[in-house]
């Protein structure tokens, strides 16, 4: 999730507006549909819930409210998924076929295909996962083949093993294997949204496994742009810690042959709510052109003290013989949802090709 202080209102996604909107819309399919009772049930103590609290409050007042059992549900809830007004909203009713499908299990991977349309059926499915995980794979392998491209992001996303906002997958965490089948049908998918899921999946498989990863992309066409775009996203944690394999797929395995004129962190002691700038100028010192991944990390100071090392992309060229390179970029220094700053010294490091080149710092005061 994007650092933004606008973070703490997502939960406001499930105010009282839309959760009236759920039961004019509800009771327009389904004109016995008790209103009243759902929205006492949705806005019960509704001002503490964390937004997936509120989702799921919101899913367990429809299976108290509806009228039927599940198949009959269904096919309401399918009717109300296209007028919902909200793309993550419409999460509440994978949710329901996440809590009351699994006795259902071939109607409830068909709901589920059907909904994430709407929004993203990514959490509901693990569920089923967890539960039957060579069952639930079965099918999700069918959908990395589908005509929709939101029912092929689902087949990667829905497996990945550390899936933002949702429990791990500890099967998956230990052997990524049976996933193979999915992501080698989608590693060179038309549609950046799915391709943005599948180099996610194998980033989080970096993390355990990274011997892994590159057995499996080093048969992948890298002449291919959509696969090339893919492996370079799966290897950013990698690149990020210097890792030399996910290096040398760039062709920046090597030492980085260069000078380093200058690099300053301005100014050198700020206010929170303020910015530094930070500059750099390389000079090439290779008699040939050399590809050069430059990064920066800044060493934020914990609460307990110490500090804690974060590494930012910054420019990826291919330098000449001789050339000079000169980098400036501007970075606000103000807390997140994400991240709250301490006072204190505060490093930060030039990175190329992995190596640390040039330190400087700046001081953070209260």
């Amino acid at each position: 999730m994007a650092e933004t202080e606008a973070a703490p209102l997502l939960k406001e996604i499930f105010n009282r507006d839309r959760l009236r909107h759920f039961a004019a819309k509800t009771k327009a399919i389904h004109p016995g549909f008790d209103g009243e009772r759902f929205l006492a049930l949705t806005s019960a103590g509704l001002d503490d819930l964390s937004i997936m609290q509120r989702l799921r409050q919101v899913a367990i007042a429809y299976h108290a409210v509806l009228p039927g059992g599940f198949e009959k549900n269904i096919d309401i809830l399918r009717a109300l998924a296209p007028r919902i007004d909200h793309g993550f909203a419409s999460i509440v009713l994978p949710e329901y076929v996440a809590l009351h499908g699994h006795d259902h299990f071939d109607l409830s991977m068909e709901a589920l295909a059907f909904f994430t349309r709407f929004g993203s059926s990514e959490f509901a499915i693990r569920h089923f996962l967890l539960k039957d995980l060579a069952r639930t794979l079965k099918v999700m392998e069918t959908w990395s083949l589908d005509d929709n491209e939101h029912v092929r992001r689902l087949s990667s996303e829905g497996c990945r093993p550390r899936l933002p906002w949702s429990f791990q997958l500890k099967e998956l965490i230990a052997d990524p294997s049976p996933v193979a089948p999915i992501l080698e049908n989608l590693k060179s998918d038309p549609s950046l949204y799915v391709r943005k899921s599948v180099a996610n999946h194998l980033n989080d498989i970096t993390k355990d496994h990274p011997a892994w990863v590159f057995d499996r992309i080093a048969d992948w066409p890298k002449d291919d742009p959509r696969t090339a775009w893919i492996i370079k996203q799966a290897l950013r944690t990698l690149i990020k810690k210097g890792d030399a394999r996910a290096l040398h797929v760039f062709g920046a395995g090597h030492q980085a042959e260069v000078k380093i004129e200058s690099f300053a962190v301005t100014p050198s002691s700020l206010k929170l709510g303020g910015a530094v700038k930070i500059s750099a100028r390389l000079v090439s010192t290779a008699s040939a052109p050399q590809k050069l991944v430059i990064d920066y990390a800044v060493h934020y100071v914990k609460k307990a003290g110490g500090t804690s090392k974060k590494v930012f992309k910054w420019k990826e060229i291919t330098f000449g013989a001789g050339e000079i390179c000169e980098l400036t970029m501007s970075r606000a220094i103000r807390d997140f949802t994400t991240r709250v700053h301490y006072a204190g010294r505060h490093p930060v490091e030039l990175i190329v090709n992995g190596e640390v080149l040039a330190e400087d710092a700046f001081e953070l005061t209260t």
